[in-house]
């Protein structure tokens, strides 16, 4: 449908030209987080490495 009581501010005529697209809406894909505990032993892990890094600038 086309409202009349609004006119383009380009070409001043009824009717607005253009429209917006909610790509979140039609496009987003949920993926659920990873395990806490696959995410707590990926931290552990650097930062172990973390601390042999430091220990050999630290020697």
């Amino acid at each position: 449908w086309i409202n009349p009581d609004k006119t383009d501010a380009i070409d001043e005529e009824i009717g607005i030209v253009g429209f917006e697209i909610p790509f979140n809406r039609h496009f987003y894909v949920y993926e659920p987080p990873r395990p806490l505990a696959e995410i707590d032993a990926d931290l552990d892990a650097v930062s172990s490495e973390i601390m042999q890094l430091l220990s050999e600038v630290h020697s």
